[in-house]
């Protein structure tokens, strides 16, 4: 006997007394097609749609879009122009950044709100986006930067915003100085009165 035979016969040995399946019943049945949706069908539905969407505050209407070659500024009231200078000329150390270069508008309206509240979670406070800035007045980068401007003066937690210099980006990326938040204005406080003694 050759190889295959004693294969072939180790094989029947092994199965013994299997008998094949009827053609009617060689199918796993799937159950019963539901004719409408389950609770937690419809709640992970409603949740993908709303990822999808973004659920976000900050608005994708009309934008004003910006010349391609003009710096931009923001800060709120009470903050110094001081403050927007340095972070500007990069004085405060990026502690976390954000690349959003060729990345689709909604894919970037999704990012930057979780990016701000946790830099803001954790403490950071001087942010660094790189978003491009394009050659024409409506090329895709400049039309990200225009959006850009207008969602990062939605934030709360945003004191202010400026262009980079071109070391750290040019004008195809935003220093963002964040507010402090209420426990490091509590530290900072406690600081301050241990060295006064």
């Amino acid at each position: 006997m050759n190889q295959s035979a004693y294969e072939d016969q180790d094989f029947r040995a092994m199965v013994g007394d299997v008998k094949p399946l009827r053609r009617s019943a060689n199918r796993a049945s799937p159950g019963q097609p539901r004719s409408q949706p389950t609770e937690a069908q419809l709640a992970r539905r409603e949740s993908a749609q709303a990822e999808l969407s973004g659920d976000s505050f900050l608005s994708d209407d009309f934008v004003e879009l910006l010349p391609p070659f003009d710096p931009v500024e923001f800060r709120r009231d009470g903050i110094q122009q001081g403050v927007a200078d340095r972070l500007r000329h990069g004085g405060y150390p990026a502690q976390s950044r954000l690349h959003l270069l060729r990345r689709p508008l909604a894919e970037c309206r999704r990012a930057l709100p979780p990016f701000i509240h946790e830099a803001y979670a954790h403490d950071l406070r001087s942010l660094l986006i790189v978003h491009g800035r394009g050659r024409e007045i409506d090329s895709p980068a400049n039309v990200l930067r225009s959006y850009l401007v207008k969602w990062l003066a939605q934030f709360d937690e945003v004191q202010a915003f400026v262009s980079a210099q071109q070391a750290d980006g040019g004008l195809g990326a935003t220093w963002v100085m964040l507010r402090k938040s209420d426990r490091a204005r509590a530290d900072n406080r406690e600081r301050q009165q241990k060295r006064r003694g």
